[in-house]
């Protein structure tokens, strides 16, 4: 990853549910803590876009995709689980620091 470059991410949602606003929170909070500036992220609820989440084959919300930089990776859950967010999207600070 080029220093300037930032991570893109969306998190598909459905509607305003307990569950969807948590992993909003808590990917936020993951972003800011890790890398504040250096990331982008959209908010596509599932209900309001049907056609982009059938388009990205989202089966299951709340759901992260991380489209830049390549591969595109994504991760389906709650997002609690700090290091397995970033182990599952590949958003390691080390893998920031080797260019990965």
């Amino acid at each position: 990853m080029q220093p300037q470059e930032k991570f893109r991410l969306k998190l598909y949602v459905t509607d305003h549910t307990l569950r969807s606003r948590q992993a909003l929170v808590q990917l936020q909070r993951l972003c800011e803590e890790q890398f504040p500036n250096l990331y982008e992220l959209e908010v596509v609820d599932v209900l309001e876009h049907p056609a982009e989440a059938r388009a990205q084959h989202i089966l299951a919300t709340p759901t992260v995709v991380r489209e830049l930089p390549h591969p595109i990776r994504r991760i389906i859950g709650d997002l609690a689980d700090v290091d397995k967010v970033l182990a599952g999207l590949a958003l390691h600070p080390e893998c920031k620091k080797r260019g990965r």
